[in-house]
């Protein structure tokens, strides 16, 4: 540094010194020219020689020096010489004739203002930092001491603003304000206080329009005027102690924030262009060739509110004008009028101006240090400006001396200030400025401009229009005259400088009162009434509070606003109810106004700027934060805004006064003025504010009506205009695809039935070779109508008179079902007059009907059918009826399995004392009761029954033994004779027990002809030798003897006192049947047995062939047996089990009976539902009371309580989801002490259960969604940036529905979300599943989809973060564990040893055991066959004991899977081909797995179900075999419709 100014020193010295040269030069030839002629040389020679001779001396004049003291106007304020006024101001001397100066001193190095305000307290770093509370001198007045505004019982605003505040245009200033110092005054409230911004979440606090009010009676016909309130820290609200506090969004300071933002990014972007690169030399981005700022292509977040000018623009396009359209400034909202925007400009230019001379003047400096000198010049000045230049003007009296900076003071904006006092300048704004022009046009009024489209009648008599610049400054800031020059900032400075601004009184232009700018659905606003509300917003007290709180005495009567008429000071106590006691600040202090603020305006401005100016440790002043010399602070207080503007416009001196701020005046640069400028101006006397001194002030012409254009009409906008038809289109497609959905459902099932028939056609050839070793039988092709609900199905009519069946077959061959003849003695032929149908009906049997594709076929069936049933030998019966009633009439399979259902009901609920009432187990009437007791069962019904084929021994012998007449038929009588047989207990506890079995209805009595049968059959029982009409006379002699021959219905008291008293008789005691075998020489010793002797025999042939092959290990097995059959304790447990409990209602019996055999699944159903409904409950108790007053709610109203509720119990629903999927998890669960107190079992009924509920949801959420998103869609775009602050869109655009729904990634993946889970639901219907088993998988297989879009859904934030994960999170890993699992599992194919086609559709497959594939009895495992599909799996149980060295399993055909599987293992159609190989996946668990840990095994199963059981009797028998040690003693097997004991 001191080489460099070594060398800047010598470099000074040569150039001083060839200056000298020159200089000495100049004189020489001076003093030759002033050299006397020859006539007038001196007569002496040698006294010229000697002058000749002589060096001329020196002159007497000295050089120019340079000077310290300020330049004059007339010296800088020129082109070419304005860097003048800067070489004064920082080096501190300045010179003509380029004079250098003495060296600068270089600054120190010191630290810099920052941006946001924070440190500039040190002791209190947040002390007027932004977004930090605004300062309260007295408590807040809200109405309940915490956040409700106050004033609620206060005048309306609009009332307030139209009868008091009301004005008209074109009133002067008393005192000689110019309207340059109203809009200076506008860009210092935005450089200290922004406090406007609205809440978010939203509250509105609207104001409502009188009837009376033009809003209402006209334009915009609305009933309330919208109005938000404003931010506040969102940790006060809670309480009286901690009331709420609004926000000031910027630093109370005067540091620039203005110019340069609030925050160190935002500066930076204000000195980069477009392409990223930043302005050099430390200036800030300009355009224009540096007449203004850059555009703000890069898209800063400024205000931009629409234009109320072009509000029908905005209305035919939804969407207002682009942000990039705006000068990129500290202030947001800089842009708002071009009066604002020209400031903007000019700070921005001095900027600039100071940048480009320190860089030259310190070349050594880099742009930073440049950029930070520059700004801090900037910030000092105007702080000088506006505090000792500005406000004395405005206030009329200055601020107390400067004693230095004082760490106590808090500078913060002081609530009065913000809602009430600086409010003071409406009532000086002006409804227009004039545009003027330089003094060398004459000063004339700007009036012709270049007219673009969107800029017609953009100047009208040289004025703006307040009202209609609102937004739009470029229009005329960027306005071209026909010379083609910018109007510029120049034209509105001068304009603003010679005109004055509307009178100090408390009237307000229309402009401000009325037509202030608003949002899209409200244009224009009344502004007085916002400034009343707002005061109410942020809680202020009354206007005598405040003058309290500022240490004025209190106002008692209205005549104290002695500067208001008695017209207004009446409408004011009417709307006040004559009082003084509840008025709002601004209206009380705006009515004392006399040429400034009032007493009360005055004391609150005055304590604002000086506790901002005190409290600055960087004010310019403050000489310990070594900023500035002393010497540059008296150069500072020495620069005016006069200097400012000259230094950076075009203006000449003599185009303004020197003062701008007040009126030309002979005391304020009047004479200075270019005459063309004074002849423009008129005068009046106006009044000095500081010492009411008259003086002579000019002014151009005050702008009034006949000046202006009108300002445009208040308009709204409807914000859902422009969604209708994507609303619309939106729900109706996905409403069209749902339908297409299913009805791809029903394509796709129809196409397979199609699939179908045409395979059955094809196989019809083959299937014709198992009736050709059948030649004699006759067969017929029809359709069989099997029920109301199921479709026709092709079939073959079989007539076989060998069998005297009617055999019903399909096209395969296989057996459907078989009308038995050979007991029947009639057959009902319906013959269908209106159709192509037959119908055939016999005794104990359903149904068959028929349909002939044509009446000749029909014919045909009946001339064959009349041979076939004269060959049975049946009588045949012709009916003739219509399809309809036939139909309706008609037994059908269902009705028939119902009729046997009840059969078995009655009879095991009475022969084994289960609790019911009619109404429960029956649900008949006495009549239906009586029918049960009289129907009989088929051979086929009964082998059903018991799950086994009718041609079985088992079921021969059986049906041979219960079949006491030899009917072919098993009535009701018999079925009761023979459990009677098979019962454990006394003889009277069965005679006791058939008593109950043929009382139905439990009414404790019989008829007596019910009693007879009852008897008779007893007695055949135990008296085979009897005859039966010696039966007949023994009843009705014990009837007789017992006195019940008269009665209509005999007791079960008087049944017991027969019963004692015939005992012998009867022969009762041999109904003690209590095992198997057979007394000694009994069978050989009688020649007619009883029915219990043939019982024994029966039973015993059938166990005695059963065992026969397992008689080597018969001893070890008769012992396991006798065991189990001792056990006096399991014996007596189930006989007090088996008491008789007394009869109770249906309906608490249900619910009893309910509660004991599923307590478990109730409770965790139960729980799960409790839980599920909580967290609803919770999130739409957090948005219906905790959110209540939040902008959402408030829009959307209860559809987001709703919605919200709804979509936390969708995830925590399709979350749990996952766990009820985890088949491995369960399947090791399920071995632990868990699976006492869990019902693992239940997986899949809760896996649907679960699903059930999630729909539920999922319907709810999406209905809630089309309610909020139609609210949404009317909201304001301000609103909605708020309320979805993740979602961006730019500020010119409304967001439409489509924009919501089509252009979020939570709309677009709320519609996917929607239609795949209807894709998936519809496809996991029964029908789907049972017919289209692959939709349903591969749609069921998009799970990952869903959840991936779960995810996405959540993580758009468009109303709350992201949730899903708290519930999803812990499932996953669960579920992603298992799979890994199962897929690491080897599925091989493993080859079919036999396959067999069983009855009821049901197929045997015995398999090859894999190698080390272990599995427990009763587990299941997953099968596929890769003939079918190599992906499509499904569950069946292991019918195969562990220790045998095959797997078998049975498979019944229910379904397009599993009838294929039947199909392909069809030996008729696979002729000489081999099985085809299957895969397993497996085994997997379930709850009857560890039977043997019990001492009690009851195994139930009804059909298919009982194979898990044929697994666990094997291992039965296998344990029992090996001696194995288990706790089990006793397994019961409840089959379907019938019991039997072990």
């Amino acid at each position: 540094m001191a080489l460099k100014r070594n060398l800047m020193g010598q470099l000074l010295l040569h150039v001083t010194m060839g200056f000298a040269l020159l200089y000495t030069k100049d004189l020489e030839v001076k003093a030759q020219s002033e050299l006397p002629t020859p006539s007038q040389q001196p007569p002496s020679s040698d006294m010229t020689t000697a002058s000749t001779m002589t060096t001329p001396s020196p002159p007497t004049t000295q050089s120019p020096q340079p000077s310290f003291d300020k330049p004059t106007k007339m010296q800088w304020a020129k082109a070419g010489n304005k860097i003048k006024l800067l070489e004064w101001l920082i080096e501190g001397c300045w010179s003509e004739n380029n004079q250098p100066c003495p060296e600068a001193k270089e600054p120190e190095e010191v630290e810099y203002e920052g941006y946001d305000g924070f440190y500039n307290n040190l002791a209190r770093p947040d002390l007027g930092a932004v977004d930090t509370p605004l300062l309260r001198r007295w408590p807040a007045a809200y109405k309940d001491g915490v956040y409700e505004p106050s004033g609620h019982d206060r005048p309306n605003p609009l009332d307030l603003s139209e009868q008091l505040l009301k004005g008209e245009i074109g009133t002067m200033s008393k005192t000689g304000k110019t309207a340059l110092l109203v809009f200076f005054g506008q860009q210092v409230v935005e450089e200290i206080l922004d406090a406007q911004r609205p809440a978010c979440p939203p509250e509105y606090f609207n104001i409502k329009i009188p009837e009376s009010h033009p809003y209402f009676r006209n334009k915009p016909h609305h009933s309330e005027m919208p109005l938000l309130r404003t931010r506040y820290d969102m940790r006060t609200g809670f309480s009286p102690g901690n009331p709420r506090q609004q926000l000031n969004e910027i630093t109370p300071w005067l540091d620039g924030g203005l110019i340069y933002g609030t925050t160190k990014a935002w500066s930076d972007h204000l000195r980069m262009y477009e392409n990223g690169t930043m302005a050099p030399h430390g200036l800030l981005a300009a355009s224009n060739g540096g007449l203004f700022p850059d555009y703000n292509k890069v898209r800063l977040p400024m205000a931009n509110p629409p234009p109320p000018f072009y509000h029908g623009e905005f209305i035919r396009k939804h969407e207002t004008f682009k942000v990039d359209r705006f000068f990129k400034l500290g202030n947001p909202r800089g842009n708002e009028n071009p009066f604002l925007l020209t400031f903007g400009i000019l700070w921005f230019r001095w900027h600039n101006h100071l940048a480009s001379y320190l860089n030259n003047a310190h070349p050594q400096w880099n742009d930073e240090k440049v950029y930070n000198e520059a700004r801090k010049w900037v910030i000092a000045s105007q702080q000088h400006i506006v505090i000792n230049e500005w406000l004395p003007e405005w206030l009329g009296r200055k601020l107390d001396t400067y004693k230095g900076y004082d760490p106590s003071t808090d500078p913060q904006i002081d609530q009065f200030f913000q809602a009430a006092a600086f409010r003071f300048g409406h009532t000086l704004v002006p409804p227009g400025v004039y545009l003027r022009d330089y003094a060398k046009n004459d000063c004339m009024l700007v009036k012709n401009v270049s007219k673009e489209s969107r800029k017609k009648d953009l100047i009208i008599n040289g004025t703006v229009r307040t009202c209609n610049s609102f937004w739009r400054p470029q229009d005329f800031i960027e306005a071209t005259t026909t010379e083609g020059k910018f109007i510029d900032i120049d034209r509105v400075l001068m304009g603003m400088a010679f005109q004055l601004c509307e009178e100090e009184d408390h009237k307000i232009v229309e402009d401000l009162r009325g037509r202030v700018f608003g949002p899209l659905e409200f244009s224009r606003r009344d502004l007085m009434a916002i400034n009343i509300q707002r005061g109410r917003d942020h809680g202020l007290p009354d206007y005598n509070t405040a003058r309290q709180v500022f240490g004025l005495k209190r106002i008692n009567k209205v005549t104290d606003f002695k500067y208001v008429d008695r017209k207004i000071q009446g409408a004011f106590m009417k709307l006040h109810n004559n009082t003084l006691d509840n008025v709002d600040v601004w209206v009380g202090g705006i009515l004392e106004t006399n040429n400034g603020p009032g007493e009360l305006f005055t004391k609150i401005i005055k304590d604002q700027f000086t506790r901002i100016r005190d409290g600055d440790r960087f004010w310019y002043k403050n000489m310990n934060n070594r900023l500035f010399t002393k010497e540059q602070v008296g150069r500072l207080e020495q620069l005016s805004v006069y200097d400012i503007i000259l230094s950076v416009t075009e203006l000449n001196y003599d185009d303004i006064q020197t003062n701008p701020f007040v009126a030309p005046s002979q005391d304020n640069g009047l004479n200075d003025l270019h005459p063309k400028c004074r002849e423009v101006l008129l005068n009046k006397n106006c009044t000095r504010q500081n010492d009411s001194q008259d003086f002579l002030c000019h002014y151009l012409p005050q702008i009034n009506v006949s000046k202006v254009e009108e300002c445009t009409e208040p308009e709204t906008y409807d914000y859902f205009s422009g969604s209708e038809e994507s609303f619309i289109f939106t729900f109706i497609g996905n409403g069209l695809l749902i339908l297409g959905f299913v009805g791809i459902l029903f394509s796709l099932v129809r196409h397979k039935k199609k699939e179908q028939r045409e395979r059955m056609s094809r196989t019809a050839e083959m299937a014709r070779q198992s009736f050709r070793t059948e030649r004699h039988l006759i067969r017929y092709s029809v359709f069989e109508w099997v029920d109301q609900k199921s479709p026709l199905r092709p079939v073959v009519v079989v007539m076989n008179p060998d069998n005297k069946q009617l055999q019903v077959r399909n096209q395969v061959g296989h057996l459907l079902r078989a009308m038995d003849l050979a007991h029947g003695q009639l057959i009902e032929v319906y013959i269908i007059s209106d159709g192509r149908h037959l119908m055939l009906r016999v005794r104990n049997d359903y149904d068959l009907v028929l349909k002939f594709e044509s009446e000749y076929l029909r014919e045909n069936f009946l001339q064959g059918f009349e041979q076939f049933i004269q060959q049975v030998g049946v009588t045949r019966q012709r009916i003739t009826m219509a399809l309809p009633p036939a139909l309706r009439q008609a037994v059908t399979r269902k009705d028939r399995q119902m009729r046997l259902e009840m059969f078995f009901r009655v009879v095991f609920s009475q022969a084994f004392k289960i609790s019911h009432s009619e109404d429960e187990i029956l649900k008949l009437d006495s009549q239906a009761a009586r029918e049960i007791i009289y129907t009989e069962l088929t051979r086929s019904e009964f082998a059903e029954a018991l799950s086994m084929p009718a041609e079985s021994e088992f079921v021969r012998k059986m049906f041979s033994l219960v079949d006491k007449d030899r009917n072919g038929f098993i009535s009701f009588r018999e079925f009761v004779d023979m459990l009677i047989i098979f019962a454990k207990g006394t003889a009277d506890d069965k005679a006791k027990l058939m008593f109950d079995m043929y009382d139905i209805n439990a009414t404790g009595q019989l008829t007596q002809a019910d009693f007879k049968n009852m008897i008779m059959s007893l007695m055949e029982n135990v008296r085979a030798d009897v005859q039966q009409q010696d039966l007949q006379t023994a009843i009705n002699t014990i009837l007789s003897a017992e006195g019940l021959a008269n009665k209509d219905v005999i007791t079960v008291e008087d049944f017991q006192r027969l019963l004692s008293n015939n005992e012998g008789r009867l022969g009762i005691d041999q109904l003690n049947l209590t095992g198997i075998p057979v007394p000694q020489g009994k069978v050989a010793a009688l020649n007619r047995r009883t029915f219990i002797d043939h019982a024994r025999v029966t039973v015993s042939s059938i166990y005695r062939d059963v065992r026969e092959p397992m008689s080597e290990t018969t001893s070890n097995t008769d012992a396991v047996h006798s065991s189990v059959r001792n056990d006096p304790t399991i014996d007596n447990d189930q006989e007090n089990n088996r008491k008789e409990e007394p009869i109770e209602s249906s309906f608490w019996i249900s619910i009893k009976r309910n509660i004991e055999n599923y307590s478990r699944e109730i409770f965790w159903l139960a729980l799960y539902t409790f839980v599920l409904l909580a967290i609803f409950a919770e999130r739409a108790y957090y948005y219906s009371v905790e959110r209540e007053h939040s902008g959402l709610r408030q829009i959307a109203g209860y559809g987001v309580t709703v919605t919200r509720g709804a979509a936390s119990a969708m995830m925590f629903t399709y979350s749990s989801l996952l766990i009820t999927m985890c088949r491995n998890t369960i399947t090791v669960l399920r071995d632990t002490f868990l699976h006492i107190y869990i019902p693992f079992d239940l997986a899949v009924s809760f896996h649907k259960y679960i699903a059930m509920w999630a729909l539920v949801f999922t319907v709810m959420h999406c209905i809630g969604h089309a309610f909020n998103f139609y609210s949404i869609s009317t909201q304001t775009s301000d609103d909605l940036t708020c309320l979805f602050r993740n979602f961006f869109h730019s500020t010119h655009e409304i967001p439409k529905f489509h924009y919501w729904c089509w252009q979020t990634i939570t709309g677009v993946t709320g519609i996917l979300l929607t239609l795949l889970t209807a894709l998936m639901f519809i496809f996991a219907l029964p029908l789907a599943r049972r017919r289209l088993y692959n939709a349903f998988w591969y749609t069921h297989s998009l799970y990952p989809v869903f959840y991936l879009l779960m995810i996405l859904h959540g993580a758009g934030r468009l109303i709350q973060p992201p949730y899903f994960y708290y519930f999803f999170l812990g499932p996953c890993v669960l579920f992603t564990v298992d799979r890994l699992i199962s897929v690491r599992r080897k599925k091989v194919e493993i080859p079919v040893l036999k396959a067999e086609l069983l009855p009821s559709d049901v197929t045997f497959l015995e398999i090859k055991k894999p190698n080390d594939f272990e599995y427990k009895s009763g587990q299941w495992v997953r099968v596929a066959c890769p003939d079918l599909s190599t992906s499509e799996y499904h569950p069946f149980t292991l019918s195969s004991a562990p220790h045998e060295k095959n797997l078998t399993i049975h498979i019944r055909g229910v379904g397009p899977w599993t009838t294929n599987i039947r199909r392909i293992y069809d030996p008729n159609l696979l002729g000489e081909n081999p099985l085809p190989k299957i895969r397993l996946d497996g085994p997997y668990g379930e709850g009857h797995q560890d039977w043997y840990k019990f001492d009690v095994a009851v195994l139930v199963g009804g059909g298919i179900g009982v194979t898990p059981f044929a697994s666990i009797l094997k291992d039965i028998v296998f344990r029992s075999n090996m001696q194995h040690n288990t706790a089990c003693k006793k397994v019961c097997r409840l089959l379907y419709h019938m019991k039997i004991i072990q």
